[in-house]
C-alpha cells in the first residue's frame, strides 16, 4: 500500500486551513483493513498518525467554543451561514452565544461529530485499536513502539478531556469494543467526574514516561506530541478539575447517574489546587528545560524603520503569530485561515477587491475594555484613566503617534492604554503597521468612518468597529495579488503557562509566588508589578493583598495576554463567569453612518443569550434513545 503525506480533512484550503505546511497526517490512499494496518512499521505509524487526525482538526476556531463562544470576538447575525465563513453551518458555534443550543441537534456536537464538532469517540477507539495492535508488527523498533504507544495514550487522554470540559461526567472508553459486541457492552455509562480526570491523568503519566522532552527533527515532525506538551496539558486538566464548574459545585449536585450514584463531587476541595499547582511548575520546568522562553522578535521582509514601540508591539503580536517560535509549547500543524476575518481594510488595494478582506470578526466594546490602561491597572479603577468620558472624542496627539493617527478623532477610551490593547486590537483611528508600509514614520491607519475600512455592503463589514489585530500578521498584504502571511495555531504558550500557575498558586493559598509569576507577563507587556501598579494607580490599591482581588486581577490578566487564542471561552466557563460575561448587550459603533458625529454613536449589536444550562452541553436526544444507560446533562 502507498502512503501519501496528505490533507486528511476536507476543507484544507484558503477558508479554512490557510497553508497547512509541515502538516502531520500521514495516512492510507484507501480504506485499510485492520489486519493490514498493522503489517508492517510503515503501516503502523500510518495508522497513529490517523489517530492524530481530529487533534489536527481542532486548530480551526469554528470548532473551539473557547474562540466562538467566549464573548471577545461576535458574528453578525445576519451573515448566518454564509460562505463567508465556510458556508455549511461553519458560524455555528457563535451561535451558542445566541441561546440556540438544543438537545435535539446541537451545536459542536462532540460526541456525534454534527454542527461543527468532530467524532471524538471514533478518534478515541482508533487509539485503542492501536494500542491493542501496535505489538503485531515485527519490523517496529523498541524505542519506536515506546513512543508511538505514549502518543496514543495521550490523544486518547486528550480526547477524554475534550469530552469533559464539554460534557462533565463521561462514558470512559479505555479499550476498542469488539464488532461482535453485545448490546450491554456498547451501551456504556457515565463515570463520576473525578473518574474521568483521574483517568485522564494517568494516561498523560503513562505517556509522559516515553514521550521525547521535545521535537529534534521540525521538518518531519512538527506537530507531534514531546512530554513537555504532556505535562503541560496535565496541568491544564488539574487546574480544570480543580476550577468552580467542576469543583464542589452546587449547581450540579444532583447529578446522579442511570443506577443513582452521585456524578458531580459533592464538596470543595482544596487540595486539588495544591496538585494543579505541582503539576504547573513540573510543566513550566520541562517546558524551560525543552527550550521554551519569551518569545524574541524575529522581523521578517523589508522593514524600513520599526522603532522600540512599534518592536514591542510585534513582540507582543508575534508570541501567538510568528510560527513555532519559543515561547509556544504547543501548536497544532494546521493554518489560520480566517485573517480576512480579522483585519481591517487599510488600503485602496484591498478596499477595491471585493473577496480581499470581510471584517466579520467584530469584537464588542467590552471586549476592548478588558485592557488595562497605561499604568498597568484596569480602565475603570484608573485614578488618571477619564473613563466615565471614554466614549467621548479625542484627536491623535504626538505621544499616541505610533498608535493612533496623528490628528485623527477617535474615542477617548483609545488613549492612555497598555501595549496589549494596541498589538491585540484595531479601532478606528488606529495605526496599521504592516499591509505593505513598514515605515512606523509612515503608516496605514483604519479609517472605519468613510474610508477604506467602512462598510462597503453589508456582507464585508465589521459590526463593532473593533478588530482582532492579534490574529493578523503584518506581513500580510490583501488585494489584487493577496498575500497572506500564514501561522499554525497555537494551544499553549509559556505566558498562559505562567498565569496558570499564579492561578493555581493563589488559591491553594501562595500569594507572594503567585505575583512573581504574574509580575513575569506584566514585565514583557511593559507594566509594572502587580503590588506596584494597584498601590500607585488603583482606587482599589489592597486589592492584590487578598486571595479575591489577586484572583480577580488573574483573571483579567489571563484574558488580556491570551486574548482571541481560544482560551478564553474555556477559562469563563470553568471559573463560572461566562454568564456574567454574556449577560449584557454586545455593543459597539453605529459602524454604517459616514459620518463622525454619527459613526461615535454607542449602538447595540445583539443581546446574547447564555444560560446556567449552557456551561455543559447536551447530549443528543437520539443517544440517550439508543443509549438508555446515559443521562442527560442537567437543566437541558
Amino acid at each position: 500500500m502507498k502512503i501519501f503525506i496528505k490533507i486528511l480533512l476536507a476543507g484544507c484550503s484558503f477558508g479554512v486551513f490557510q497553508g497547512c505546511g509541515k502538516y502531520l497526517d500521514v495516512v492510507p490512499d484507501n480504506v485499510a483493513t485492520l489486519n493490514s494496518s498493522f503489517t508492517n512499521a510503515n503501516e503502523t505509524q500510518a495508522y497513529l498518525f490517523g489517530c492524530y487526525a481530529n487533534l489536527q482538526a481542532l486548530a480551526d476556531v469554528r470548532r473551539n467554543s473557547g474562540f466562538t463562544a467566549s464573548g471577545e470576538i461576535l458574528f453578525p447575525i445576519n451573515m448566518q451561514d454564509q460562505t463567508t465563513l465556510g458556508g455549511g453551518g461553519g458560524d455555528a458555534g457563535f451561535d451558542l452565544m445566541r441561546g440556540l443550543q438544543n438537545s435535539l441537534n446541537p451545536i459542536h456536537n462532540y460526541w456525534q461529530g454534527y454542527n461543527m464538532g468532530l467524532k471524538l469517540f471514533e478518534s478515541i477507539r482508533m487509539c485503542n485499536t492501536f494500542l491493542e495492535n501496535v505489538h503485531v508488527p515485527l519490523d517496529v523498533q523498541p524505542f519506536d513502539r515506546a513512543r508511538w504507544t505514549a502518543e496514543a495514550k495521550f490523544l486518547k487522554a486528550y480526547y477524554h478531556y475534550w469530552l469533559i470540559r464539554m460534557y462533565g461526567p463521561i462514558p470512559i472508553a479505555d479499550r476498542a469494543i469488539p464488532v461482535n459486541a453485545t448490546p450491554d457492552e456498547v451501551r456504556q455509562k457515565q463515570q463520576s467526574l473525578d473518574s474521568c480526570f483521574n483517568y485522564v491523568v494517568k494516561m498523560l503519566n503513562e505517556a509522559i514516561v516515553d514521550l521525547p522532552p521535545a521535537i529534534q527533527n521540525a521538518a518531519t515532525e512538527a506537530g507531534r506530541i514531546t512530554s513537555a506538551i504532556a505535562k503541560a496539558v496535565k496541568a491544564e486538566v488539574l487546574a480544570t478539575q480543580a476550577s468552580p464548574l467542576f469543583n464542589g459545585n452546587p449547581d450540579y449536585a444532583g447529578f446522579k447517574g442511570k443506577d443513582g450514584e452521585s456524578l458531580f463531587p459533592q464538596s470543595y476541595d482544596a487540595t486539588k489546587w495544591e496538585r494543579a499547582a505541582q503539576a504547573c511548575k513540573e510543566a513550566i520546568e520541562a517546558a524551560e528545560l525543552a527550550g521554551a522562553k519569551l518569545y524574541e522578535l524575529r522581523l521578517q521582509g523589508n522593514i524600513v524603520r520599526a522603532g522600540n514601540e512599534t518592536r514591542q508591539l510585534l513582540t507582543l503580536q508575534g508570541a501567538f503569530v510568528d510560527g513555532w517560535n519559543a515561547e509556544q509549547v504547543w501548536t497544532l500543524n494546521p493554518h489560520f485561515g480566517w485573517q480576512y476575518m480579522a483585519m481591517p481594510r487599510v488600503t485602496s488595494d484591498a478596499a477595491n477587491n471585493v473577496f480581499a478582506v470581510y471584517s466579520n470578526f467584530s469584537v464588542p466594546i467590552a471586549e476592548s475594555e478588558i485592557f488595562y490602561s497605561k499604568n498597568g491597572v484596569p480602565i475603570n479603577e484608573d485614578l488618571d484613566f477619564d473613563y466615565s468620558n471614554r466614549y467621548q472624542l479625542g484627536t491623535g496627539d504626538a505621544a499616541h503617534r505610533y498608535y493612533i493617527r496623528q490628528g485623527y478623532t477617535t474615542a477617548k477610551g483609545n488613549f492612555n492604554r497598555e501595549p496589549r490593547y494596541y498589538s491585540s486590537v484595531a479601532f478606528d483611528g488606529a495605526t496599521w503597521f504592516g499591509s505593505g508600509k513598514t515605515d512606523d514614520n509612515d503608516l496605514n491607519y483604519v479609517n472605519a468612518v468613510n474610508g477604506f475600512a467602512s462598510p462597503p455592503d453589508r456582507t464585508r463589514y465589521n459590526a463593532t468597529g473593533y478588530w482582532a489585530k492579534k490574529l493578523v500578521h503584518y506581513m500580510s498584504i490583501p488585494g489584487q495579488n493577496t498575500v497572506w502571511q500564514t501561522y499554525p495555531w497555537t494551544f499553549i504558550r509559556l505566558s498562559g503557562l505562567w498565569l496558570l500557575y499564579a492561578e493555581c498558586l493563589n488559591e491553594a493559598g501562595n500569594n507572594s509566588e503567585a505575583i512573581l509569576y504574574l509580575d513575569k507577563v506584566r514585565a514583557r507587556a511593559g507594566l509594572q508589578g502587580v503590588v506596584t501598579s494597584w498601590a500607585q494607580h488603583s482606587r482599589l490599591s489592597s486589592k492584590p493583598a487578598s486571595k479575591e482581588g489577586l484572583r480577580s486581577i488573574i483573571h483579567q490578566e489571563r484574558r488580556i495576554e491570551l486574548a482571541f487564542e481560544g482560551q478564553a471561552g474555556w477559562d469563563l466557563r470553568r471559573w463560572k463567569e461566562l454568564q456574567e460575561v454574556l449577560s449584557r448587550p454586545f455593543q459597539g459603533w453605529a459602524v454604517f453612518n459616514r459620518t463622525v458625529g454619527g459613526y461615535y454613536q454607542l449602538s447595540n449589536v445583539y443581546q446574547p443569550s447564555f444560560g446556567l444550562r449552557d456551561y455543559l452541553f447536551p447530549i443528543q436526544e437520539y443517544d440517550l434513545l439508543t443509549n438508555p444507560n446515559l443521562v442527560q446533562t442537567p437543566y437541558w
